[in-house]
């Protein structure tokens, strides 16, 4: 007998975490395919527009087995914000009773829960209303969070700061504050593994502290590095998640990455990679008219080169379906590093073999690969 998928809900779908969440939830399912098993998640996405039609509501709550919220308000004038995630929350439970189901609830608070402040009111009170419905219940209070698709200028420093080092316009900065942060898809593991290990209660990830000072000297950091074909060491996981969240920032627009060619008698040599602390890489043959690729990495740093002859490198956001497409060639050999969270494919477009070089970050390890399969065309 086929095990029946787990249906879970999110909530804020389409902000930082509940994005995270949702590509998580459907790389399982893709992982899933490929090894020709039963698909373990029936994903359901809400935004706002859910929460405003009980039809639309009732449909995405029945059934379901566990619904993770990230919707919520955490920028908006004081009255806005003194009842808007408390309505949030009581219009999901009204919905859940309606649809008569008792899901486990994983709530994304915050560690200002605890302060006298309109938003921390606001959160602590929506996650009594999320609580009182009686089924299991998680209590996730979450710090600064930082990660790939975060927006500039929108109660993200991080962000915010990513994009300043991009511009080369240094922002005001407190020469005193700190910061506690946590990757998006850290939290959105922490809340999946709170369903299917059936944790309930408080729930604190662990994060890095860190002054914003030195945050912003590691992203200039990087962007300067960065700018001359370097790669930092990404041998640390924050490092490596904190670069991830640097280079979202710059797609479409900064690729291909244009190699320095140098020629002489003997032929022709460039730089492919420099720095990362390590890594692998392989090269690859394509015939005319064939596709490698069409997958996507969680992590994964992965760089594609091509040597020889012509293609077509291209580019889909998870869960979107706008396509980006980056025309390359082995004659003039051009840089263009796969972003985490968006699939990716090469097609030969060429009357020749094609050869590509391609590089990640990491040793590939068959029992964790960090690769899944999912068509960059849908």
């Amino acid at each position: 007998m086929s095990r029946k998928a787990m249906k879970v809900v999110v909530t804020g779908a389409g902000g930082l975490i509940g994005w995270h969440v949702a590509v998580r939830l459907h790389a399982a399912n893709c992982a899933a395919r490929f090894e020709k098993r039963n698909e373990p998640f029936e994903l359901v996405r809400l935004d706002h527009a859910f929460f405003e039609s009980d039809t639309f509501l009732h449909d995405a709550l029945k059934g379901a087995d566990a619904v993770l919220h990230f919707a919520g308000v955490n920028r908006a004038p004081d009255e806005t914000l003194k009842a808007a995630n408390s309505a949030i929350a009581k219009r999901l439970i009204d919905g859940c009773k309606a649809a008569g189901v008792y899901p486990h609830i994983v709530y994304a608070n915050s560690i200002h829960a605890d302060s006298d402040t309109i938003y921390g009111r606001s959160k602590r009170q929506a996650g009594d209303i999320l609580s009182s419905l009686g089924g299991p219940y998680t209590n996730i209070l979450l710090p600064h969070i930082f990660g790939e698709g975060a927006r500039p200028r929108y109660n993200n420093v991080t962000a915010t700061f990513i994009e300043a080092v991009i511009e080369g316009a240094p922002p005001d900065i407190s020469p005193h504050g700190r910061v506690s942060l946590l990757h998006a898809g850290a939290a959105a593991q922490a809340s999946i593994n709170a369903v299917l290990e059936r944790r309930t209660g408080d729930l604190r990830p662990a994060s890095r502290d860190i002054a914003v000072t030195e945050l912003f000297e590691i992203l200039s950091r990087f962007h300067a590095d960065y700018q001359t074909n370097v790669y930092p060491n990404l041998s640390d996981e924050f490092d490596a998640a904190l670069f991830n969240s640097y280079r979202s920032s710059l797609y479409p627009q900064f690729f291909p990455r244009a190699l320095k060619l140098n020629r002489d008698g003997r032929g022709t040599l460039f730089e492919a990679v420099k720095g990362g602390g390590g890594g692998q890489t392989f090269l690859s043959t394509t015939e005319p008219g064939i596709t490698r690729g069409d997958h996507f990495h969680l992590d994964k740093v992965e760089r594609f080169v091509v040597l020889q002859g012509e293609a077509v490198i291209r580019i889909r956001k998870v869960l979107s379906d706008e396509i980006w497409e980056y025309r390359v060639s082995g004659e003039t050999p051009s840089a263009v590093d796969m972003p985490t969270l968006h699939t990716h494919s090469i097609e030969n477009v060429g009357d020749q073999p094609l050869i590509t070089m391609f590089w990640t970050n990491s040793l590939f390890d068959p029992a964790h690969p960090d690769t899944y399969a999912d068509k960059v065309h849908l």
